[in-house]
């Protein structure tokens, strides 16, 4: 029975050591809007297999290109920061580096903060391309706080690799 215990306390140990953390916003002024993100890639079965890259620390986007016997899967984790008060952020996301015509890489953020130090999120998953090059994850998104009625303007492009 002990023995069952310590494995237990073990595996849960190396279980939340090893899983995603929600990427801090980098050079933010308090009370400012942001988005941060993650961005994961696996297969069918588990789409967050492999870490591919985050906003911060920034590293290269790197992504394996699907083949016909095996799909890769992406997923795009999105984290909307509050902003003191509520803050809701709208807009269009486009995941370019996801198979299909580029309308269906498009989703619309909704999405609404109640507080400061309050993180909403959305994932998307999706089929990597089966074409290689660069790609790209565009946030073209408007926050607004709700209390001042505040609005500001988040324009990011994410460069992705598939190979």
């Amino acid at each position: 029975m002990t023995r069952s215990i310590c494995l237990f306390v073990a595996a849960t140990a190396i279980a939340t050591g090893c899983g995603k953390h929600v990427p801090e916003p980098s050079g933010r002024a308090p009370g400012t809007p942001a988005v941060t993100w993650i961005i994961m890639s696996g297969d069918r079965d588990n789409p967050d297999q492999q870490f591919v890259c985050q906003s911060t620390p920034r590293n290269d986007c790197v992504v394996g290109v699907s083949k016909p016997d095996a799909q890769v899967f992406g997923k795009v984790y999105l984290y909307y920061h509050g902003a003191g008060a509520e803050t809701r952020y709208e807009g269009p996301i486009e995941i370019g580096f996801f198979q299909g015509e580029k309308a269906s890489h498009v989703t619309n953020a909704k999405i609404a903060v109640k507080k400061d130090g309050s993180i909403s999120n959305q994932s998307v998953t999706g089929i990597v391309t089966s074409t290689p090059g660069t790609y790209a994850v565009n946030l073209d998104l408007r926050a607004s706080v709700v209390e001042s009625g505040r609005t500001e303007a988040i324009r990011e492009t994410i460069p992705i690799v598939v190979r």
